[in-house]
């Protein structure tokens, strides 16, 4: 029981839909007024691109034997899609969230290229930072950048986010898939561009 409960938090909180939940929070909490037409377009472009594109993509990757699981369990495997999903989110900056329309979500999408681009240069050097925690942390860190951006209260919500991103680590470790010192990296390299960017932007 235990062991598909683990097995399916790595699965429901898969780092390949955390772009689109910081798109989904912005504009849920956001006080700015943004015509609904424009939300709806943005929701649907980042959906196409980060979601249903990737995952395409995937079964792509893995007909032609270059990936054998959805979670890239080896270095050798995650070169390619992180080129892929680095390119992805480059085109959604110069295209669906350029700098002078929706400044939050331009600064967010630039620091998930930063953690991407970090990922792919330790998976060139053979090392496996966590990608579920790069992606879950990033998340993490604005979620608590915008509540201090706009002024309210997420405290539940960055409490369960904590247990959230334990359990994440938990069912990693469960899974034999990586060891703690890369859940500590993929922590750090998806908090620390969002951090860093909060410069621009908070």
């Amino acid at each position: 029981m235990i062991d598909r409960i683990l097995k399916s938090i790595s699965f429901i909180f898969h780092p390949i839909i955390m772009p689109l939940l910081g798109v989904l929070f912005y504009f849920s909490r956001t006080p700015r007024f943004i015509p609904e037409p424009i939300r709806l377009t943005k929701i649907f472009s980042i959906t196409i691109l980060t979601l249903i594109l990737p995952i395409l993509i995937y079964f792509l990757l893995k007909t032609i034997k270059n990936v054998e699981s959805f979670y890239l369990e080896s270095t050798r495997e995650r070169v390619v899609p992180l080129i892929i999903h680095a390119t992805i989110i480059a085109l959604i900056l110069y295209r669906v969230l350029p700098q002078n329309e929706i400044e939050e979500l331009y600064y967010f999408f630039l620091g998930i290229l930063y953690s991407t681009l970090t990922c792919l240069i330790l998976a060139i050097l053979k090392f496996k930072a966590s990608i579920h925690m790069i992606a879950s942390a990033g998340f993490f860190m604005f979620a608590v950048a915008l509540s201090i951006h706009f002024k309210f209260n997420i405290n539940g919500t960055i409490a369960l986010m904590c247990i959230i991103l334990g359990a994440i680590a938990t069912s990693r470790l469960h899974a034999k898939a990586h060891a703690p010192i890369e859940l500590i990296f993929g922590f750090f390299i998806g908090l620390m561009p969002q951090l860093i960017l909060l410069n621009y932007w908070l």
